[in-house]
């Protein structure tokens, strides 16, 4: 039988995930609207910008991927894939930064990745 502290702990790390990889579900949406807002014949700048906005929504959506799994007890991968996520979005968040129309996506690259560092500190 778990104690009351070990189990509010469980609940503590589920609500943590869940909110980290809803979190980066709703920065792959961002990001992935956000490239394909962007002119496709456009600068250099702006491809930069829009590949910026691809990585950032395919990382984010492996690291939803990898918190949604039941069996995922890989914590030393867990803590590489989400400081991994957690950089990839402040780099696309100041790539939006400045970018008119890209407020929202900014603001979802730094909410995932707040969410990112909240749920690594969960981990211990």
């Amino acid at each position: 039988m778990t104690s009351t502290t070990s189990q509010q702990e469980l609940y503590r790390f589920l609500e943590d995930r869940f909110v980290c990889a809803q979190a980066c579900a709703e920065c792959a949406r961002a990001c992935a609207l956000r490239a394909s807002a962007l002119d496709p014949d456009g600068t250099d700048e702006q491809d930069r910008v829009r590949r910026q906005g691809i990585m950032c929504a395919e990382v984010c959506d492996a690291t939803c991927h990898l918190l949604s799994e039941q069996g995922c007890q890989d914590e030393i991968g867990l803590r590489v894939q989400l400081e991994w996520c957690r950089t990839v979005c402040l780099e696309c968040a100041h790539a939006f930064d400045g970018r008119p129309g890209a407020e929202k996506g900014a603001a979802a690259c730094r909410a995932c990745a707040q969410a990112c560092t909240d749920f690594i500190h969960t981990l211990g």
